[in-house]
């Protein structure tokens, strides 16, 4: 100790202050340990940290820089990760033409503030399975608790949002693409919970261990939220559908298929074109306000997501009708345990939870609001005899410790959000996207168009 220098002394006690505000800000006193190998490091070297230096064998010397570079890399790497910028690839198109398939962003956890880390100890880049050995990336304890720094601003309504998927905390690892809780409403827990051939182990995850989502954010906290004919209306009011939305249109054809011509024109991806020609009869065409042509027959139907500039296209050049696809075919909506009798494209009224605020509790609000405050907000709760119980006392209200968003896809009947799964919850969201640092298109070749030049660096902006 008596050799320790004024800089030792000093980076001793930057390190020690920058734990104890960590440790502070955590709520874990045990982290405090730490000061004594910050002691031992930068003091009283007691342990030969750097002994490897002195080594007479080059080869060991070799060995032992390599491993000292790569260590502070990945704990650099895991440093950011945690707190500042995170990578992350669109996988699905549900924000289409917004963000497309193949774009990797870069998300900044500085917008909303980063958090706090559920699992602490996990292996960095990976979200919850290492790749090639399929096993968990991250040790389960400890886990510690919710808490966020203050951001740079905090979510807004249009922001594009990265956010960890509310319904991923229970995942049947064969259908890990597909809500566990909708495969349970729809064909019965033992049907998916005994069936390990079909759907595989079913795991729980911490919060920060969920698959990443990317929505736009339409819904504040305390706001009343309604879709009418799918027009999106906050507090009685119409939103403006994002520019680049997209809708399913059925697409008449005035008699020839699309020409690849007319494909590039629409902004259609072979995806999209793949399973988009239907068949069906005159009197299911006649349901959609199909017609058959001059000569009595019918050309070729298309089924195809369309933004309103496409629809604008194919209307001005003639090149057959639009009839925008009935809400029917949307499918089952949130909450899957009682029927409200929405639709997709007719949702709510539905008021988004603020935190602090409360609601009566009844059947109805319990369905609504069930899996806020027992998944989310960890209490038990159970609906008996038309009475609803939260930790096993009666009760006619609750008041809720979270805000809650409402999220959306721009590719508006091709994308599973908020309709389908609910609320997310403050404690999921990650970040917002900043900047589109590559884009593949993968239905073109590296060399051949593949790489999306006009996008590299672009900053991601909201309508």
């Amino acid at each position: 100790m008596r050799k320790a220098t004024k800089s030792q002394w000093l980076f001793f006690g930057i390190w020690t202050l920058l734990l104890i505000l960590f440790t502070l800000w955590v709520g874990n006193y045990w982290l405090l340990l730490g000061i004594l190998l910050i002691f031992d490091i930068y003091i009283s070297k007691l342990i030969p940290w750097g002994g490897w230096k002195k080594s007479k064998n080059p080869a060991l010397r070799k060995i032992a820089e390599w491993t000292d570079a790569i260590v502070f890399a990945l704990v650099a790497v895991y440093i950011i990760n945690l707190f500042i910028f995170q990578n992350y690839k669109i996988p699905t198109p549900s924000l289409e033409k917004t963000l497309l398939v193949g774009d990797y962003l870069i998300v900044s956890k500085l917008s909303y503030g980063p958090r706090v880390p559920n699992t602490p100890l996990s292996f960095p880049l990976a979200q919850h399975t290492l790749p090639i050995i399929n096993t968990k990336s991250y040790i389960e304890w400890p886990q510690w608790p919710y808490k966020r720094l203050k951001g740079l601003g905090e979510v807004k309504r249009n922001d594009i949002v990265v956010f960890n998927f509310p319904a991923g905390d229970t995942v049947a690892l064969y259908r890990q693409n597909q809500d566990y809780h909708e495969l349970v409403a729809q064909l019965g827990w033992d049907a998916v919970n005994r069936n390990p051939r079909d759907f595989g182990e079913i795991v729980y995850r911490p919060v920060d261990r969920r698959e990443n989502y990317v929505k736009r954010c339409v819904g504040l906290p305390g706001e009343n939220l309604e879709i009418r004919d799918n027009i999106v209306y906050i507090d009685g009011n119409a939103l403006p559908t994002p520019k680049k939305a997209q809708f399913n249109y059925f697409f008449a054809t005035s008699g020839s298929f699309l020409s690849p011509r007319q494909i590039q024109q629409l902004g259609i991806s072979k995806d999209d074109l793949q399973n988009a020609l239907v068949s069906g009869s005159p009197e299911a065409y006649a349901g959609l306000g199909i017609e058959p042509l001059a000569n009595g027959q019918y050309g070729p139907v298309y089924c195809l997501p369309l933004t309103a500039e496409a629809v604008k296209i194919i209307e001005k050049n003639g090149w057959g009708k639009v009839i925008i696809q009935p809400d029917y075919y949307g499918g089952k909506v949130y909450p899957y345990n009682y029927d409200m009798g929405w639709t997709r494209d007719n949702f709510g009224p539905l008021w988004i939870p603020k935190k602090g605020r409360s609601i009566k509790l009844d059947e109805r609000n319990a369905a609504l609001y069930e899996r806020c405050i027992k998944n989310y907000e960890g209490n038990e709760m159970k609906v008996e005899g038309g009475k609803v119980y939260i930790n096993g006392k009666p009760s006619d209200e609750y008041t809720f410790k979270y805000d809650y968003y409402f999220m959306m896809g721009d590719n508006r009947h091709n994308s599973l959000d908020s309709r389908y799964w609910g609320f997310v919850p403050e404690d999921h969201i990650v970040g917002s996207p900043v900047l589109v640092l590559l884009s593949l298109d993968k239905d073109k070749s590296l060399f051949k168009g593949g790489i999306r030049w006009n996008r590299i660096f672009r900053t991601v902006k909201a309508d």
